[in-house]
């Protein structure tokens, strides 16, 4: 987990506050890169968001151009989350920062400076942040997903479910960052409110796996 040293008497500087604020835009738009597009593009002519759900997420990635291209988007979505937060104690020297900088990558990804604001679901990159903040939360979160994938073969059903779980599995390793957690899940569960729809109604399709 991410330990205090920051002293909250002793102010901060303009430099390392312009710092901060620097890397917390460098992080929105590194976050913003459209990993599942781009890679359609560049590799198979293909453009994801005409195609299946039109999500740029690595889920309709893989439905509509098969598992190597769904991973190596989980992948990129994944690390645009993991390596800011790695980053962020070394850009600016306040507990809450590495934080705020998690928080900033998801909203990136959720909502993309290039794609007029319509991204992914941000379940690959809350990951990615989870993994910089406490992996230990973020390997129980994921063995959560994945019994619950294998059970209900939707991956939609398996993010809601862990994303339940994730602040109270936080409250109880990590109580530190519940607060990053709770606002992750409510951005999680704001970005599935179509297959919450979809899963009440018993329309939410299965994932494939190909």
């Amino acid at each position: 987990g991410i330990s205090p040293n920051f002293n909250p008497i002793e102010p901060h500087t303009d430099c390392q506050m312009i710092t901060g604020f620097v890397f917390l835009l460098f992080t929105y738009l590194v976050a913003s890169v459209p990993t599942g597009p781009i890679l359609a593009t560049l590799y198979a002519d293909v453009d994801v968001t005409q195609q299946g759900s039109g999500n740029i997420g690595a889920t309709n990635v893989n439905r509509v151009l098969g598992k190597r291209f769904g991973i190596a988007t989980l992948v990129g979505d994944v690390l645009k989350g993991l390596i800011p937060v790695i980053i962020a104690p070394h850009a600016f020297e306040w507990f809450a920062f590495p934080g705020i900088v998690a928080l900033t990558a998801f909203i990136g990804h959720c909502w993309p400076a290039y794609l007029e604001f319509r991204g992914g679901k941000g379940v690959a990159t809350a990951s990615g942040v989870l993994l910089g903040l406490s992996p230990l939360i973020a390997l129980l979160v994921a063995a959560c997903w994945m019994v619950i994938f294998l059970a209900s073969k939707r991956s939609s059903v398996a993010a809601i479910v862990a994303t339940m779980l994730l602040p109270l599995l936080t409250l109880w390793i990590e109580p530190d960052i519940v607060w990053v957690t709770i606002l992750l899940s409510i951005g999680i569960f704001v970005r599935h409110k179509s297959n919450i729809d979809r899963i009440i109604t018993g329309q939410e399709p299965p994932t494939s796996v190909h």
